[in-house]
């Protein structure tokens, strides 16, 4: 009877969540907000994975802004679990170090990259999706991506488009296409066979260590020497030198589409249907329509304060923790009030909050990013 494969996942936290300044910030970033429920984002994800894999096969890939509060929040972690990167270097570097570092542990190890801020409702049906979706990344050099079927013409994610059945609820892949136009998304969503990519993955270690190696044999190299420092005085120092010289590229660009033009039977690229209440939370409008749809509110608003009072209001998001909020005559506002800053912006215009962030570090107003 085969070993049964060890399960690590490793989480991405170093993004900074610009989209929800002013609560997001460098030092705490939207990761360490608690945006749906007690816990915060990344103890969610943490909590979620627990199921499927120890504490000690956990890994935390952040940055060097937010690794002490990440410590504080996920304890159960080592210090060596949780890796900061010197500089960004986008998704491609981050889980190839992992790659490179397992593959020197076990030979035989199947990873899960997970993002540190995704909402699961239906946590049992998502327990078996992934542990199918290990299964299958641990029988060979196969690619499982997990798929969430869209509701909606989004133009804000990446699709994967299915192709044939593996087996039943595993669909082997064709492509994949980043953020499309609108028409292009209505298209997709009429034709039934494509899916949101989650931003999930699952394959072996060795899997994807050859992968890089084949598409980024620039990049592959340096983080093959990273790793082989990692646990030794070297570690540190060869870190800081040799990852701001890795490509600055998303896995999806470096590994996935050029795997898929391969062709859907040589690609070994799968995606299993995740329909388990999965939510990105993106931004502010995503927050307010996935609190809106489970507290069922009539008026669509949503309002954080001590004490409200609308009137002819509705679909408004308004934090303003302190403060009684009144709200006349104002539809589909958001609006977020901190110690020291004010967003006001509207529901559809929530996506380029990012914008002020950047506004920000141009100016170089840094106490307040």
């Amino acid at each position: 009877m085969p070993k049964k494969p060890t399960f690590y996942p490793v989480v991405l936290a170093g993004g900074r969540g610009t989209r929800f300044w002013p609560l997001s910030r460098k030092r705490r970033a939207k990761q360490l907000l608690a945006l749906d429920g007690k816990q915060t984002m990344i103890q969610q994800t943490v909590a979620r994975l627990l199921p499927l894999a120890a504490p000690k096969n956990f890994w935390i890939i952040t940055n060097r802004d937010l690794q002490s509060a990440i410590r504080k929040q996920v304890p159960r972690l080592s210090k060596g679990q949780i890796i900061a990167e010197p500089v960004g270097r986008n998704t491609a570097p981050a889980i190839g170090l992992a790659a490179f570092l397992l593959l020197r542990r076990d030979s035989e190890a199947v990873i899960g990259l997970f993002p540190s801020d995704h909402v699961i409702e239906n946590e049992n049906c998502y327990h078996d999706v992934v542990a199918h979706g290990i299964q299958i990344a641990a029988a060979g050099e196969n690619i499982v991506v997990l798929g969430i079927r869209p509701n909606r013409p989004e133009t804000g994610y990446g699709y994967v488009e299915s192709g044939s059945p593996l087996e039943m609820e595993v669909l082997r892949v064709r492509r994949f296409t980043e953020k499309p136009d609108a028409g292009c998304a209505a298209e997709f969503l009429k034709a039934g066979n494509y899916f949101w990519n989650s931003g999930m993955f699952l394959w072996r270690a060795r899997t994807l260590a050859d992968a890089l190696r084949e598409h980024l044999p620039n990049t592959a190299p340096l983080l093959e020497e990273i790793a082989t420092a990692f646990g030794t005085a070297k570690f540190e120092n060869t870190f800081r030198r040799l990852y701001p010289k890795c490509e600055n590229i998303s896995i999806d660009y470096a590994v996935l589409e050029p795997r898929s033009a391969k062709g859907e039977q040589a690609s070994h690229i799968y995606c299993i249907p995740a329909d388990c209440g999965w939510n990105d939370l993106g931004s502010w409008t995503a927050l307010h329509e996935h609190h809106a749809a489970k507290t069922r509110s009539a008026d669509g608003n949503l309002i954080s304060g001590d004490g409200s009072y609308t009137l002819n209001a509705q679909g408004n998001y308004i934090h303003a923790p302190g403060k009684f909020v009144a709200a006349v005559g104002v539809d589909n506002l958001v609006v977020v009030e901190t110690d020291d800053a004010l967003l006001i912006t509207t529901r559809e215009g929530s996506q380029d909050v990012g914008k002020v962030v950047k506004y920000l570090d141009e100016k170089k107003l840094s106490k307040l990013v």
